[in-house]
């Protein structure tokens, strides 16, 4: 804890935020809304955005920054590919795709919008300045904090009847971080997540985490019924087999700034 420096950024300061990066080899990014406006909507897809935007041009100013890990969300893939819909590859969803802004705008569906528009501002941004970026797409973080107020819950009952309701935990979470930017060789977008909830038993154990119930609906203690898999992530999977053998023999000393 010695070495931890902390500093203040505005993201709509990009100056503060250039100060908080010299000198920095690394950068992992991540956003939460401000404590003072936590509900997603409109206006915090615009500051997202904006932050994402300042953020990247501030690691392109910086010529110490080698990559830069964005940490984005599997929401940014999931929305607007209907199942009938014959332009997606055997239907099965991964890093390749984008949630349909038209779609998560329709239907309010704020997060998704807000992680769409800022990781494609991101890319952006990353390759006009030639800036090496790579994202991690990650499912519901699975953890003390989570209540049924998240914002990435919105549509959850449409997220798992199409079989692309995906969580993660925070230790894989973490792993895939490291992964994604100690191996030399990543490129592009991660989708990340370790767990599918796509039968009964999972969502009501979701569902008594969120808010415990006094007894299961009888109605979903009768569905049997496992949903189809829509999801993939393959890519990253494959990533950290490789990744893992250095994860375990590899003592880190080196320490890098993390903005949010």
């Amino acid at each position: 804890m010695k070495k931890l420096k902390i500093f203040q950024s505005d993201p709509f300061d990009y100056h503060s935020i250039v100060d908080a990066l010299k000198g920095c080899c690394a950068l992992f990014y991540s956003f939460e809304p401000p404590r003072d406006h936590s509900t997603y909507d409109e206006y915090i897809g615009e500051v997202e955005v904006r932050a994402a935007h300042n953020v990247l041009e501030a690691c392109a100013q910086t010529d110490t920054i080698e990559k830069v890990v964005f940490t984005s969300s599997a929401t940014a893939i999931i929305w607007g590919h209907p199942e009938n819909d014959q332009n997606s590859a055997s239907m099965l969803l991964d890093e390749r795709h984008w949630s349909d802004i038209n779609v998560c705008r329709k239907f309010k569906l704020w997060h998704a919008l807000s992680k769409t528009l800022a990781e494609k501002t991101a890319w952006a941004l990353a390759m006009d300045r030639g800036v090496n970026m790579v994202s991690v797409n990650a499912g519901l973080l699975m953890g003390p904090d989570l209540t049924i107020k998240n914002p990435y819950l919105k549509g959850a009952a449409e997220m798992y009847e199409d079989g692309v309701f995906v969580t993660v935990d925070l230790d894989f979470l973490v792993e895939a971080h490291i992964c994604v930017y100690e191996q030399i060789s990543t490129y592009g977008r991660y989708l990340c997540f370790n767990h599918i909830i796509n039968q009964t038993e999972d969502a009501v154990k979701l569902a008594n985490i969120l808010s415990p119930l006094p007894s299961s609906p009888q109605s979903m203690e009768s569905d049997t019924r496992i949903i189809q898999e829509r999801i993939s992530n393959k890519k990253l999977n494959k990533l950290m087999v490789e990744c893992q053998p250095q994860i375990n023999g590899k003592s880190r000393g080196m320490l890098m700034k993390v903005s949010t």
